[in-house]
């Protein structure tokens, strides 16, 4: 159960920023409705003033303002996403300033060799329990018991979701 709960947790983590772009979306169409329903009420009273012409003016523009809102809406959200990223880099940038070829390494290597050593622990540890289980004749089902147990997994999936979940939201 802590495995899936783990698992859960820590793929959806990566997964937030599409959550609040979702309900961003909403929100956008929700006003895009309003106005749409504005512009309906417009072109039946135009309609009952014979006002034919005009609504298929009113139409060209209303396709052309839509069009341009959408490229505008597009443009913000593509400059919001390169502020960000810049931002990030600018941050890590500045952390690194003043400090030694060394410690700049050691800033760059910290995720990848806690991954690396958590995976290496666990294979050395099974490797090892395997090995201790199979010449003191444990039975197999035991050892997997031991060897697999649900602290383990619930490390291993997270660990996993976490790396491997964001990646996929990103994408």
């Amino acid at each position: 159960m802590l495995t899936l709960l783990s698992t859960i947790i820590s793929f959806l983590m990566g997964g937030l920023p599409k959550l609040l772009e979702f309900f961003q979306a909403r929100q956008d169409k929700a006003h895009e409705l309003a106005l749409a329903q504005m512009q309906i009420t417009r072109e039946l009273e135009l309609r009952k003033a014979g006002f034919e012409d005009q609504e298929r003016i009113e139409n060209i523009r209303s396709e052309q303002l839509a069009t341009e809102s959408a490229a505008n809406t597009a443009q913000v959200l593509m400059g919001a996403q390169q502020a960000e990223m810049q931002a990030i880099y600018a941050h890590d940038t500045s952390l690194n300033e003043g400090t030694s070829q060394w410690m700049k390494n050691l800033r760059a290597s910290v995720r990848p060799v806690i991954t690396y050593g958590f995976f290496f622990l666990l294979v050395f540890v099974d490797i090892g329990g395997f090995w201790y289980g199979y010449y003191t004749s444990v039975p197999f089902n035991e050892l997997l018991d031991m060897l697999w147990d649900n602290d383990t997994q619930a490390l291993f999936a997270s660990i996993i979701a976490f790396h491997f979940g964001g990646r996929a939201f990103g994408k």
